[in-house]
């Protein structure tokens, strides 16, 4: 067991990754086929006021649910007794990704014109922020909300995505299926169809990782 391994440390680290997927924890927990109480602050302790800790089941099912990696939840664990620290990260609106001179063909920030905005808890050094524009993401992102993708994280099915296509549309979906001859999207707003692309018509993929919510 890590030196840094503590109660109080790893509570905290299920609640970073709630918050980064734009969840409370009862609704992480709900994701992630738990009682929806299973991580909520009384259940944190005993009875008798002793601390509880969560079982290596309910860790795994919240991998398994966020598409998080062990290794990410650990940097959660160890970081700073869990405290948030502010990162400044390159900022546009999700209308302007469409356009040119922002990203190179794999998806990672280039250019200028970025603003930036302070966020806490991204450690990946190419992340970058979108503010949302628009209803086309509600209810799971409203307009004005800032959210953060890492072009670098590993993609999996259920994932929050930003996608790309060759000819400059970009949106934010939910990777349903992917294979060799198609990809399958999901809409965050039930009024969006689905969408289904061809491999090739898309210029990149990248997981969204954190949320201003």
């Amino acid at each position: 067991m890590p030196p840094s391994l503590s109660h109080p440390r790893l509570w905290t680290a299920i609640d970073k990754i709630a918050q980064r997927h734009g969840l409370s924890v009862s609704g992480l927990a709900k994701a992630a086929g738990l009682d929806p109480t299973a991580f909520n602050k009384s259940k944190r302790v005993t009875a008798e006021g002793r601390p509880r800790w969560p079982s290596t089941e309910s860790l795994a099912r919240v991998l398994d649910a966020t598409g998080a990696s062990l290794d990410e939840f650990v940097m959660l664990v160890e970081g700073e007794g869990g405290a948030a620290r502010p990162r400044r990260v390159p900022l546009i609106g999700l209308a302007q990704a469409g356009g040119g001179g922002y990203f190179d063909d794999a998806g990672f920030p280039v250019g200028g014109g970025w603003d930036e905005v302070s966020l806490p808890d991204v450690k990946d050094e190419n992340a970058y922020a979108l503010e949302v524009s628009g209803d086309s993401m509600a209810p799971v992102y409203r307009h004005g909300d800032v959210i953060v993708v890492s072009p670098a994280a590993s993609i999996r099915k259920g994932d929050r995505v930003v996608v790309k296509t060759i000819t400059g549309e970009v949106m934010a979906k939910v990777l349903a299926r992917r294979s060799e001859k198609r990809i399958e999207l999901h809409s965050l707003n039930p009024a969006f169809d689905m969408r289904v692309l061809k491999p090739e018509d898309v210029l990149w993929m990248a997981r969204i990782i954190w949320a201003s919510q």
